[in-house]
């Protein structure tokens, strides 16, 4: 079971986009944390997302309690957005291979910041390493752009968009 994305969306998820992790703990109080890079899995049916230990402990809990998760990732110049939601099947400490990739999303990330005029020395000072390594199932992809198809589900083929993204 599981919703595979399409390739297109493999390049968009794997840039440096704006990535944020929604949880949420046994009394179904939400968590928000930003997360500093992801990986698109072989068969495109899983994601694994990076979190800051720094900032992460509350979404480590979260996931060790209620496998729920969700990840929207955001282009900052367009707002072109969409949410993955889908089960955690796996948090572990990130290991070099991932801090490599970890880099390279937060050198785009700085230069996609500061296209809208944030300086670089401040995105540089958000916290990327050490980081949790998140490997979600996706079990469904949503348009989260702004407008009028916001919310639709994403079809997984290619050109099968629903919702308008």
């Amino acid at each position: 079971m599981g919703q595979a994305i399409s390739t297109e969306l493999v390049a968009f998820c794997q840039s440096g986009v704006s990535i944020l992790v929604g949880t949420r703990d046994r009394r179904l109080f939400p968590e928000c944390v930003r997360a500093v890079g992801a990986r698109v899995e072989r068969g495109r049916k899983e994601v694994t997302v990076f979190v800051p230990l720094a900032t992460g402990a509350t979404t480590a809990e979260n996931l060790a309690e209620n496998r729920r998760i969700a990840v929207c990732f955001s282009r900052i110049e367009d707002h072109r957005s969409i949410q993955i939601k889908g089960q955690a099947v796996a948090v572990a400490p990130a290991g070099e291979e991932e801090r490599a990739a970890i880099e390279r999303w937060r050198g785009e990330f700085v230069k996609n910041l500061a296209f809208i005029g944030m300086p670089p020395r401040r995105t540089l000072r958000l916290n990327s390493w050490p980081a949790h390594a998140v490997r979600v199932r996706v079990e469904s992809v949503f348009v989260q752009t702004p407008g009028p198809g916001a919310g639709a589900p994403l079809l997984a083929a290619e050109g099968g968009r629903k919702g308008g993204s």
